[in-house]
């Protein structure tokens, strides 16, 4: 399976919906990555998306987006493939 990554926040109803349709879909694993406890990775996050908001989501390399962004994705039948599954 290809590896999920998520820029987060604790407190973020957004994070834990994308969390949960992950782990649906057969996601084990989701690398977090807490900009709320790091402002580097914050920045880092916003260089890479040029996003403020949170979650972020990365499938391998590819940039999904955030949580409406990833429920699309499946809607359309295209996450599944983008795990390798």
């Amino acid at each position: 399976m290809t590896p999920v990554k998520m820029y987060t926040t604790q407190v973020c109803p957004f994070c834990l919906r994308a969390k949960a349709l992950l782990k649906q879909r057969g996601v084990e694993a989701i690398e977090e990555i807490r900009i709320d406890l790091d402002p580097a990775e914050r920045a880092r996050m916003m260089e890479l998306t040029g996003r403020r908001t949170v979650p972020q989501i990365f499938i391998g390399e590819t940039h999904v987006g955030g949580c409406d962004d990833l429920i699309a994705l499946d809607q359309r039948g295209g996450l599944l493939p983008l795990l390798g599954r």
